[in-house]
């Protein structure tokens, strides 16, 4: 039943032209969970609709969090794990690209994306260079992974740059419900202490909550630091994260250089793909491996 719905997902998803990254292999929220049940999102998933830039903070060199408003007291209404798709006519040809808001679930009243200018991101570029009061195309929400109290034991998470966000959304979602016990722990890989993206406030969940642990690894760590050093691998990964087994779950998020290494990409249709890498390598597979 569960490939069933991954594959009817999939022709939905692919019927109305979604883009998302892990558009294919998703379920709706907890699986039967019905719009009546959530808030009623500003956003649809069959049409673009225009949101006004209202705020913008640097948080690194290539990287700022812009808020975009929503009317007062309405929250966006994403279910978990979901993203929504903007777009953007850019040298007379629309582009769009996939993003995971970073505000809390419940926020009213504006919503956050976090977005890292790439050196060939075209969308990124756009976004970057978007003035208050400027208009931004989105369209969503779009489910990636159903994600509820207990659906799995323990989950292990291998992050890099703005790959984050889709973590960053599990995380608190689970974290925030007291009926949940899974122990989560993320790998967030980065150049440089300046390049970890929203490290206060994942180092508030963990200082928070005995059941989340995260480990930063660098490129470049400041001498006699406590951050891992060099790249994920093998060893750091079967050291940290869950075994392959049913009750356990790894996700993965980073650019494409990362995802070759750590997981394999998914297939040109964006749908998940075989495991290759490393995680294939330490005997886990397409029933273990979620990639955004």
């Amino acid at each position: 039943r569960f490939v069933d719905h991954m594959l009817r997902f999939a022709r939905t998803a692919l019927a109305v032209g979604l883009p998302c990254a892990a558009a294919a292999g998703s379920l709706l929220h907890n699986g039967t969970l019905a719009a009546a049940e959530r808030p009623a999102s500003p956003l649809s998933p069959k049409e673009f609709r225009p949101f006004k830039l209202v705020e913008i903070v640097h948080v690194s060199p290539n990287t700022a969090v812009y808020r975009f408003a929503l009317e007062a007291g309405t929250p966006l209404g994403l279910p978990v794990a979901s993203c929504l798709v903007t777009k953007a006519s850019i040298d007379g040809k629309d582009v769009i690209r996939p993003y995971t808001p970073i505000s809390e679930k419940h926020q009213t009243g504006h919503f956050d994306l976090l977005v890292k200018s790439y050196k060939e991101g075209v969308m990124s570029k756009h976004i970057a260079e978007l003035k208050i009061g400027d208009s931004l195309d989105m369209k969503g929400p779009f489910v990636k992974v159903p994600v509820t109290a207990n659906f799995k034991k323990k989950i292990g998470m291998i992050a890099g740059g703005s790959g984050i966000t889709p973590m960053l959304q599990v995380i608190e979602e689970l974290l925030a419900d007291p009926a949940d016990h899974t122990e989560i722990t993320l790998i967030f890989a980065n150049v440089a202490v300046q390049d970890i993206l929203l490290k206060d406030r994942l180092d508030q969940l963990a200082a928070k909550h005995k059941r989340f642990n995260v480990i930063y690894v660098l490129d470049n760590p400041p001498p006699g630091s406590s951050y891992a050093k060099g790249r994920v691998s093998a060893a750091l990964i079967a050291k940290h994260l869950p075994p392959p087994a049913a009750e356990n779950l790894i996700m993965v998020c980073g650019p494409p250089k990362m995802m070759e290494v750590i997981s394999g990409d998914k297939n040109p249709d964006k749908t998940q793909g075989e495991v290759t890498g490393i995680l294939r390598d330490l005997k886990y597979d397409s029933t273990n491996v979620f990639k955004f």
